[in-house]
């Protein structure tokens, strides 16, 4: 029966989502039980893509991310693929009505850090849009359970709680992403130079997005809510224990939160929550 291998394909994507982020993995737990596999299902597509680009070197990443590419179309047509993170994804997609032209804009991003880019002010805008605001969309429409109205009203909201999730890791990994990646994602930024007036000047944007998501995050339906809300807690958390760090201590080493902080996150913001009712 497909069911069981439907129900493998959900477990991979939530093994995969365990695996690769504690912070996520507390969000989703938050959600309502009911909409977690798809969460996990988005997660773990994004994820796979991801380390094509970020973590396969000394293999033909090319190669690889256009078999991605083609292998998700497949997916998406048949309504079936035999790589369980793909067939989860590929359910999910159809159940949700999460529409073909967000997977081709997350992919064209990813396709964007298999060559070093110099990135002015439009292919920066370009990166976000698919490697972080689209991959909100596609979760917007699970929150939403595929109800386009409240999916177009809620949109902008959700695009700049990933723009802040993905500035926030971006200035987190600015030393990784140079030294090891060859990348610097802030457009006109020579890491060279960076110092603690352009760090604020950017924090200034992150901070823009931040206040303009919690708008949105206030108007989920209760069964994301709190998982959303627990999500940018953490990340508000993040941003300001990089707030605190100079500049050149951000070029020395990688800002954590450890696993105790994030439980402890867990537990108040489920108590503001219920106080503050977000």
């Amino acid at each position: 029966m497909k069911k069981l291998f439907d129900e493998l394909s959900q477990q991979v994507s939530k093994l995969t989502t365990q695996k690769y982020s504690t912070s996520f993995s507390l969000g989703i737990l938050a959600l309502s039980p009911a909409i977690r596999p798809a969460i996990y299902a988005i997660y773990g597509y994004v994820r796979l893509a991801d380390e094509i680009v970020d973590s396969f070197h000394g293999y033909d990443k090319v190669q690889l991310l256009r078999r991605l590419r083609i292998q998700t179309d497949e997916a998406l047509e048949e309504g079936i693929s035999l790589n369980p993170i793909l067939n989860a994804f590929q359910q999910t997609v159809s159940t949700y009505s999460i529409g073909r032209p967000l997977i081709d804009q997350f992919l064209r991003s990813m396709e964007m850090d298999l060559e070093p880019q110099h990135y002015d002010e439009g292919l920066y805008k370009e990166y976000i849009l698919g490697s972080a605001e689209v991959v909100g969309l596609m979760c917007l429409h699970v929150f939403v359970h595929g109800d386009l109205q409240s999916y177009e009203r809620l949109k902008p909201y959700a695009m700049s709680l990933g723009a802040a999730f993905q500035k926030v890791n971006f200035l987190r990994d600015l030393r990784d992403d140079h030294f090891e990646l060859g990348r610097t994602y802030f457009p006109n930024v020579d890491i060279r130079n960076f110092d603690n007036a352009i760090k604020k000047e950017i924090e200034r944007d992150i901070r823009k997005d931040f206040e303009r998501a919690l708008i949105g995050i206030r108007m989920l339906p209760p069964t994301s809510r709190f998982g959303v809300y627990l999500a940018y807690r953490y990340y508000i958390s993040l941003f300001l224990k990089i707030e605190k760090t100079p500049a050149d201590h951000i070029l020395q080493s990688r800002i954590r939160i450890p696993n105790s902080r994030k439980l402890s996150l867990m537990m108040s913001s489920y108590v503001q929550y219920k106080i503050a009712a977000v």
